[in-house]
């Protein structure tokens, strides 16, 4: 396959960006998105030009680092699919490529096609954890909870912080993600104690970051690669109104 590629490159978040057309020879359909970017960055170094910065670790669908803007989509034109398991198949000899960052005020471009998402650390570091003293470990068994609470924490617990829904949305909400980690742990025994302080304080920090405001359009579920439901947004509603009518913060 043959590719032209339109590539985001920008030196620095200083710095002013623009789209660098590049063609791609010889990609085999079995190639990731990855694997076709480590070509094209192969190539730039053999010509001695500078390779495109992009993110990536685990190449697996696990991590989330791999968050590009592809053809105008979160992860490119496949549901339920992260960057890097994007294969080259799903693409036909001769297209044109736009390659971009998440556009959002809240993710500063580091370089090219890295941003900064240190926004979704801080909002998890503002609530997103059990710090109440437990005691020991017990036995997993000795917690009854039942299936369907489980299934749903767990289902919340799967958001891998990508930053596909604040890409999809049209107000950069950030609004899925705060969500999951707020259901995952008010669902859980564990997590009840601090329920109350933890959406005050996440909610609040998500302001603080600058992300925009949830409108119901849904493209955060739609574009999120691992299916994060919004039933979640209506749990953080329930747990934020319900939290502010109690709250010692009025």
């Amino acid at each position: 396959m043959d590719l032209i590629l339109k590539v985001w490159r920008q030196k620095n978040r200083e710095t002013a960006g623009q789209l660098v057309t590049y063609p791609v020879k010889g990609v085999s359909p079995d190639m990731s998105f990855l694997e076709m970017l480590d070509v094209l960055n192969e190539d730039l170094q053999i010509k001695g030009e500078e390779p495109i910065a992009f993110d990536h670790d685990c190449r697996e669908g696990i991590c989330g680092m791999c968050s590009l803007f592809i053809n105008g989509r979160p992860h490119g034109p496949e549901r339920g699919t992260t960057t890097c398991q994007l294969h080259m198949r799903h693409f036909n000899d001769g297209d044109t490529i736009t390659i971009e960052p998440w556009r959002a005020a809240a993710f500063p471009i580091h370089k090219d096609l890295v941003v900064d998402r240190s926004a979704f650390d801080r909002i998890q570091q503002a609530g997103g954890y059990i710090s109440v003293n437990t005691g020991g470990v017990p036995d997993a068994n000795e917690i009854p909870i039942p299936k369907t609470i489980a299934d749903k924490a767990f289902d919340a617990a799967t958001c891998i912080q990508c930053g596909a829904c604040v890409a999809a949305c049209k107000n950069a909400s950030a609004m899925l993600f705060v969500s999951a980690k707020v259901s995952q742990l008010a669902l859980l025994p564990q997590g009840k104690t601090e329920r109350k302080t933890r959406v005050e304080n996440m909610v609040a920090q998500m302001d603080i970051e600058g992300f925009g405001s949830c409108t119901n359009t849904g493209a955060c579920a739609a574009e999120c690669p691992v299916g994060i439901s919004m039933e979640n947004i209506n749990m953080l509603r329930r747990e934020y109104i319900s939290a502010k009518a109690t709250s010692e913060n009025l």
